[in-house]
């Protein structure tokens, strides 16, 4: 004797019962839909507003025409306005890290500056930078005549931590490069004798490493002599294909841009 078959009870369920599934599949993909649109929010409304590029023109308006284009202008001497212990100002220069702090990046510091589009934000430029830089410069005069310097790359920070850990496998991949250098390759002619308040424009040609390669390149450089510190500030665009970087790739990132601007701002003290 057969046993009879159970009875297919699916049909007596509660609709609710029987669309279970589909109310929790509707119901994770409306909180992912959310999550993500909240991270978009937050990130486009609350995150904090991009670092302005370096330069120091618009922050000294006492700079004139004159010293902008190297000319010499009616200031006093330099050795009128020159290091307060009486040495002057020829010698040799180091980052000092002790000058301004790197929390308002009133200090030294490099870093980049990358335009990139972010999913559920949209377009927006990232920017991260190091204070662990070193080096020195050597004054002569109307000339600098050496340049060397050195920037840990593995402590670049952005608004961003998971971009930063990201950056130590891909892109830079700092985990294996870590280090960024330049070295002055001729000298910069500044035109005239360092004048106190004073920016000066000049271009400095030399040895830029990155990821590895080294290229030559000529950065336009400003600088300021103020209250017995040099601070020297500049920027260049990078392409990545010209250092052998690849573009990083992230589910959260849509494209980025085949370029971006290394930037610096360093203070010097003389040693």
């Amino acid at each position: 004797m057969t046993s009879p078959m159970p009875a297919d009870r699916s049909n007596t369920r509660p609709p609710f019962l029987r669309n279970r599934w589909l109310v929790i599949g509707l119901a994770a993909v409306v909180v992912a839909l959310l999550a993500g649109g909240a991270y978009g929010f937050a990130y486009l409304f609350l995150r904090p507003e991009a670092p302005a590029a370096v330069g120091l023109s618009s922050a000294s308006p006492t700079a004139t025409a004159a010293t902008e284009t190297n000319e010499p202008s009616s200031a006093p001497a330099a050795s009128e306005s020159s290091s307060a212990t009486g040495t002057g100002l020829d010698g040799t220069w180091n980052v000092d890290p002790s000058v301004g702090s790197f929390s308002d990046f009133s200090g030294s510091f490099v870093g980049y500056r990358v335009d990139e589009e972010l999913a559920t934000v949209g377009a927006a430029t990232a920017v991260g930078r190091t204070p662990d830089v070193t080096g020195s410069l050597t004054l002569d005069g109307a000339q600098i005549t050496a340049v060397e310097m050195s920037a840990d790359l593995t402590t670049l920070q952005s608004d961003e931590s998971r971009r930063d850990g990201q950056l130590k496998r891909q892109a830079l991949e700092t985990d294996q490069f870590p280090t960024a250098t330049f070295s002055l390759t001729q000298p910069i002619d500044l035109g005239s004798a360092a004048v106190d308040g004073q920016v000066m424009k000049a271009t400095a040609t030399g040895d830029l490493t990155i990821h590895g390669v080294t290229k030559s390149v000529e950065i336009p450089v400003e600088a300021l002599l103020s209250d017995d510190v040099v601070t020297v500030s500049g920027s260049i665009d990078i392409f990545f294909a010209d250092y052998s970087i690849s573009r990083p790739t992230s589910f959260a990132v849509l494209s980025i841009a085949d370029h971006g601007t290394m930037e610096f701002q360093l203070k010097f003290t003389k040693g």
